[in-house]
């Protein structure tokens, strides 16, 4: 598999500090984005432990395939699963973190990654960063948020333009970190040759739509088309901080 990727986190225009974190790794075609909260000190560190475990599990599998997993029978399963597990541990040791240190109480984060394998491609998320693939021209959402507006608007109390502006609208129903045990939402889909995806925290998808996201993927290479959503959402207030991750797949 032959791929080109892009990572790029910006502080934005109104906050002093970057609570985002995210990881590019060519070697393991595996991605991640993560939002972190709980303030200055342990939003970026609950969003650091979640990308340098799920890197960690990761690479100790890879380097050792006679690492058991449950459930995985076969090697998609193992896949899921290993991706899983990492989400899961990140949670854990964020949680453990939490309750063992007074001062990163109530630390948390989103997480988000996306992992390229034996022909699939397997997303994996908890809370609202967001994740799109682009194929053949049609841009499409991979993940549901965890956040009270989205269940409204799944309910139908609110619409989509309404929820964008709500005033809960950052109040996300699941992370990594307020609890030991999380649940993880995991889909796998076959790649194609062209396939683009796009990885971003909620500081991108607030102030861009799915079809502006959409139209830069398809015109640009992953690095631009990252650099020019980040500048356009800082165009339009980035009062968060903005995080993109491109992956274009040149070979399946």
């Amino acid at each position: 598999m032959r791929i080109t990727s892009c990572g790029i986190t910006d502080v934005g225009m109104k906050r002093t500090n970057n609570e985002d974190n995210y990881l590019v790794n060519d070697e393991l075609n595996l991605f991640v984005c993560c939002d972190g909260m709980g303030g200055h000190v342990g939003g970026e560190y609950a969003s650091a432990i979640a990308v340098n475990t799920v890197e960690e599990v990761l690479t100790t599998i890879e380097q050792d395939p006679d690492v058991t997993l449950p459930d995985a029978e076969n090697p998609v399963e193992r896949s899921r699963e290993k991706l899983r597990y990492a989400i899961r541990l990140a949670g854990k040791r964020i949680f453990e973190k939490a309750a063992a240190e007074p001062e990163y109480k109530g630390m948390g984060t989103t997480a988000l990654a996306l992992l390229l394998d034996s022909g699939n491609f397997y997303i994996a998320h908890v809370g609202d960063s967001r994740g799109y693939l682009l194929r053949e021209g049609r841009i499409e959402q991979l993940t549901e948020d965890h956040s009270l507006v989205y269940q409204k608007v799944k309910e139908g109390v609110l619409t989509p333009e309404e929820a964008k502006t709500h005033k809960l609208r950052n109040i996300i129903t699941r992370s990594l970190g307020y609890m030991e045990e999380v649940e993880v939402d995991l889909q796998v889909r076959a790649i194609r040759r062209g396939d683009k995806f796009m990885l971003c925290s909620d500081g991108l998808s607030n102030f861009v739509s799915t079809a502006e996201i959409g139209e830069l993927l398809h015109r640009n290479a992953p690095q631009q088309a990252a650099r020019q959503l980040i500048q356009l959402a800082c165009d339009r207030g980035g009062d968060d901080n903005i995080t993109c991750v491109a992956v274009r797949v040149d070979e399946a």
